[in-house]
């Protein structure tokens, strides 16, 4: 469901546009007509974009980062300051200091010369000086709360930037882009949309038309900022039943390791210790065995006189199968016969 309709952003007055002979031709997709010389805005697609930011400003709150509003214009400055403040995001309404993202660290130590000036007021130490240190250190005070008052807790770059009126604001514009910084903008029909990321085409001169916008992006910014509050609670909920759970389990395991430890390790070394008294048979035997060795050639003597006792028998052997023929001689000599 759609977060605005198309009536509030025409009652707003969000459909009127500039002169048509001050157009840019690249806001051709977002315009529906033209009418006594003046450039009618598509509001429906002003509808689905203005959802589409809202989104995304959401997702940025979710994830803890910080989106920078920008707005210097008479119409928008006001209403910006309040809407930005309403969800603790920081903002720029009095004048785009040069170099404010590219030359960050410098802006820091602006805002951190404030911060001394305030500490010097609490301490005491500001009354000490003279009337004329005074006054001008308060005037120098002023001057950096106009300006740097609503950043002072910016301690890093944003993450996204909010513009209204992007030809005004072509110097944050520009900033973003070196530093590859997401930017959100009302854009109306006389702007070059190139350069933004996330187009809201609308009337960017009416208050009313800044004013609708800005309450339903805040919203979101809310939603996103109570769902990162949620998450953190049950995180911090679910941790401490994570820690005491596995607590005991792991010692009693612990402890019966190294229980199982230690009762294997003697086991294990007597069988070490054992290991030389095994070694020592082994080198009283080896002298025996290698004294048969020696013993050899008196084995082999025998061998040699045995062989031709062997032998000997095998005369007989050829005899008796002589002896086995005759019979068979004779016994066929009756069958001649």
């Amino acid at each position: 469901m759609s977060r605005t309709n198309f009536q509030e952003l025409l009652d707003a007055g969000a459909h009127f546009g500039h002169l048509a002979r001050k157009w840019n031709p690249k806001m051709a997709p977002y315009i529906f007509d033209q009418k006594n010389g003046i450039h009618i805005i598509d509001l429906h697609k002003s509808v689905v974009k203005i959802d589409e930011a809202a989104e995304v400003m959401k997702e940025f709150a979710r994830s803890g980062r910080k989106i920078l509003f920008v707005a210097t214009k008479k119409q928008a400055k006001e209403v910006v300051s309040e809407k930005a403040l309403s969800v603790n995001m920081p903002s720029v309404t009095e004048r785009w200091p040069g170099g404010m993202l590219t030359n960050f660290p410098t802006i820091r130590k602006a805002v951190k010369k404030m911060n001394t000036i305030d500490k010097m007021k609490e301490d005491g130490t500001f009354e000490k000086l003279a009337k004329r240190e005074r006054l001008q250190i308060d005037r120098q005070r002023a001057k950096l709360e106009k300006n740097l008052g609503s950043i002072k807790d910016m301690s890093r770059l944003p993450s996204a930037l909010f513009v209204v009126d992007i030809q005004k604001e072509a110097n944050a514009v520009k900033e973003a882009a070196r530093l590859n910084i997401p930017v959100i903008a009302v854009v109306d029909t006389c702007c070059d949309p190139t350069p933004i990321d996330y187009v809201i085409p609308a009337n960017d001169d009416s208050t009313k038309t800044v004013e609708l916008i800005l309450s339903v992006l805040c919203a979101a910014i809310q939603e996103g900022l109570e769902e990162r509050k949620l998450e953190k609670e049950k995180t911090d909920e679910d941790a401490p039943v994570a820690e005491e759970a596995p607590v005991q389990p792991a010692r009693k395991l612990r402890a019966r390791k190294s229980a199982v430890k230690a009762e294997e390790a003697p086991a294990e070394e007597a069988p070490k210790a054992e290991a030389p008294a095994e070694e020592a048979p082994k080198a009283e035997e080896a002298p025996v065995e290698e004294a048969p060795k020696a013993e050899a050639p008196a084995e082999e003597a025998p061998k040699a006189e045995e062989a031709p006792a062997e032998e000997a028998p095998k005369a007989p052997a050829k005899r008796t199968r002589a002896k086995k023929a005759a019979p068979a001689a004779e016994e066929e000599a009756p069958k001649a016969e």
